[in-house]
């Protein structure tokens, strides 16, 4: 079976952070199970190196574009490789055969009829490389995405008829319902493709960075526009349009892309694909962002994760651990000293390195290192058959990316291990001369600590690779066969003494990131000018752009409305705000609006409050509403926006 992964490639307007680092930790940990299993696999990562905005930066920094483009290239390479990412290609929009290729497609999709030229006017928002119709644009003409200003432009482009496409691609999403993940994404997907879908401008002729046309066309003027350009890198990278050595690893598995580009991987790239006549990806999987200690991570802040500096401090493996089984996919995730620390003590260290260095303890003690499997099934076939069924559920977890439920699952094979230690106590069974029930105590922790290590290789390969060297065993698939698949114990061993794989660490080894603003609120003097009551705020009151920025505001859909009883100004709503899970606010809204007259209609949330208990019921969020002599109205989006989209 083959079986193709692919990362976004990462655009090189800037060095490599946390969300870029867990999208490849998790593309690689598929490939690598896909590797273990048997698959013939084939992993993409890599850079996006056209458009305007790589243009501009590098006029900033008085370089010519394609240095600059090689250089920040260059961080993310040599960032996979200190991470020992697997890739098996990693492909830069800038390589020939991609301008190739891409240039091979547009001529198919042009004498197709779905490329056609015409005159554009209309916004365009140089950070995200889009053009938005007027229909899309929040207050004062800003990006409905970045919320930045857009500009107007009016150029002549070449147009990709998307709108072609918008009965195939709801059609494609009704017959494949995993198309998207999680599938509380698809919704909003295709919420937006039934409310119309606008030819798409895919050339432009104000700057010359991209890829141009081909000779056919003799449009020397026109470059590809980036999307276009970016998203046939993950065919080109297979051949398309070249010598298409390895076309047959299409379609892709899995295509692993950030929720903020999830349109255009789940919309338009299918209907490139449609023109192309390609079949399309199995899924298109989106994860959320990742804060820092509950703020916004900003440079202006200092207080941006830098994977390599926490790799230096804590151990990449132990990184990739914890963001894995910190947040269920498609959520998103927090970055805190602290957690990562829990998890390394309680998870890895209490949990995993301990039992090793239990078994190597009491082996040594007990058999002079030499661990034999022969009475395991003998005194402990209820350990083995339950963590046989435990392993068993595992795979699915990992092709439906829920990995933290992997992981969780996992763990238990472990606590199956640390229990038979305590229940059959070997150390009581030596002093009464039981020995062969204690050293069959010892072989069967060592049998679990090899199958769930087996398993655990894909997201901590090296210290798996340790773990299975002390057990005298290798992790391939042929051990995969044989432990997991088979049930098959370890063949007689002496036990390698290894130094503890995890120490504890008991305080942050990093810097703490700076502070948010204080909690005490900022301080109001009044005074008198002119018979006229003035507010000024005092000067350690006035606050900074960025710190206006640490609170995050959704735009959030009410998905159920209840009064809560007992309560005459409370009501109970569930908000969809692009998340796995709707979140469930207590708002004290019940006297202004009534519960029914809430549901479908949208809402603008704070979105990293502090969860709190209201008569006994979580809330985690507020909605905002302004309140004068009038009573209460709640501030809401002018038109309809995708659940999740940020305000301000």
């Amino acid at each position: 079976m083959k079986n193709y992964i692919t990362t976004p490639i990462y655009y090189v307007n800037g060095e490599a952070h946390i969300g870029h680092a867990y999208t490849t930790f998790i593309a690689d940990s598929l490939a690598r199970y896909s590797r273990l299993i048997g698959n013939e696999t084939y992993f993409l990562t890599g850079t996006d190196e056209h458009g305007q905005k790589i243009e501009e930066s590098a006029q900033k920094q008085n370089k010519p574009t394609q240095i600059f483009a090689d250089e920040i290239s260059a961080t993310f390479r040599n960032l996979w490789n200190e991470f020992d990412i697997s890739y098996d290609q990693f492909i830069r929009t800038t390589d020939e055969t991609h301008k190739t290729g891409v240039q091979a497609a547009f001529e198919k999709m042009y004498a197709k009829g779905d490329i056609y030229k015409d005159f554009y006017e209309g916004n365009y928002c140089v950070s995200c490389e889009t053009f938005f119709p007027e229909s899309q644009l929040m207050d004062g003409g800003c990006c409905p995405d970045c919320g930045r200003a857009t500009t107007i432009v009016k150029e002549e482009s070449y147009f990709f008829r998307l709108s072609k496409y918008e009965k195939p691609l709801l059609d494609y999403y009704e017959a494949h319902p995993e198309f998207i993940l999680p599938k509380s994404r698809r919704n909003e997907v295709i919420s937006f493709v039934r409310g119309g879908l606008n030819d798409l401008s895919v050339t432009r002729t104000s700057f010359s960075w991209g890829v141009h046309l081909p000779a056919s066309l003799n449009e020397p003027k026109h470059v590809m526009y980036v999307w276009l350009d970016a998203l046939m890198n993950y065919v080109t990278a297979l051949g398309y349009g070249t010598d298409e050595a390895n076309m047959d690893f299409w379609p892709a598995n899995v295509q692993l892309v950030g929720k903020d580009i999830l349109r255009f991987h789940a919309i338009y790239w299918p209907a490139f694909l449609m023109s192309l006549d390609l079949p399309l990806p199995k899924h298109i999987a989106a994860h959320g962002w990742w804060t820092r200690d509950g703020e916004k991570m900003s440079k202006s802040k200092g207080n941006v994760v830098d994977p390599r500096e926490v790799s230096q401090h804590y151990g990449a493996e132990n990184f990739r651990y914890f963001m894995m089984r910190e947040v269920p996919f498609g959520q998103d995730g927090d970055f805190s000293q602290r957690a990562l620390i829990d998890r390394m003590n309680s998870d890895l260290s209490n949990d995993l390195g301990n039992l090793l260095n239990r078994i190597i303890g009491m082996s040594e003690k007990y058999s002079n290192l030499l661990v034999d499997s022969a009475d395991v099934e003998k005194f402990h076939a209820k350990e083995l058959n339950d963590a046989h069924a435990v392993l068993a559920t595992l795979e699915p977890y990992f092709y439906e990316l829920q990995l933290h439920r992997y992981l969780e699952e996992l763990w238990k094979v472990f606590s199956i291990g640390n229990k038979a230690i305590e229940e059959h106590a070997p150390w009581v069974k030596i002093k009464e001369g039981r020995t062969d029930e204690a050293l069959a105590t010892v072989a069967l922790v060592a049998n679990l600590l090899a199958k769930a290590s087996v398993m655990l290789h894909a997201i901590m390969p090296k210290t798996t690779a340790t773990i299975a060297d002390a057990l005298g065993f290798e992790i391939t698939t042929e051990s995969y066969n044989d432990l997991i698949i088979h049930k098959g114990l370890l063949k007689p061993f002496t036990i390698k003494k290894v130094p503890p794989l995890f120490p504890r660490v008991e305080e942050p080894l990093m810097q703490e990131a700076p502070k948010a603003m204080s909690e005490e609120a900022p301080k109001v003097e009044l005074k008198q000018m002119d018979d006229k009551k003035v507010s000024t705020v005092a000067e350690e009151g006035v606050i900074t752009i960025d710190q206006f920025f640490q609170t995050s505001i959704k735009i959030g859909t009410v998905l159920n409305a209840q009064e809560v009883p007992k309560s005459s100004k409370l009501l109970k709503l569930h908000v969809d705000l692009g998340e796995e899970t709707p979140r469930q606010i207590i708002a004290g809204i019940r006297e202004y609006y009534s519960a029914e007259s809430l549901i479908g209609t949208q809402v603008c949330v704070v979105a990293n409050l502090k969860p709190a208990k209201l008569m006994g019921m979580l809330s985690e969020g507020m909605v905002l509403a302004a309140k004068d002599s009038e009573g209460l109205s709640l501030i809401r989006p002018e038109k309809p926006r995708l659940s999740g989209s940020s305000v301000g």
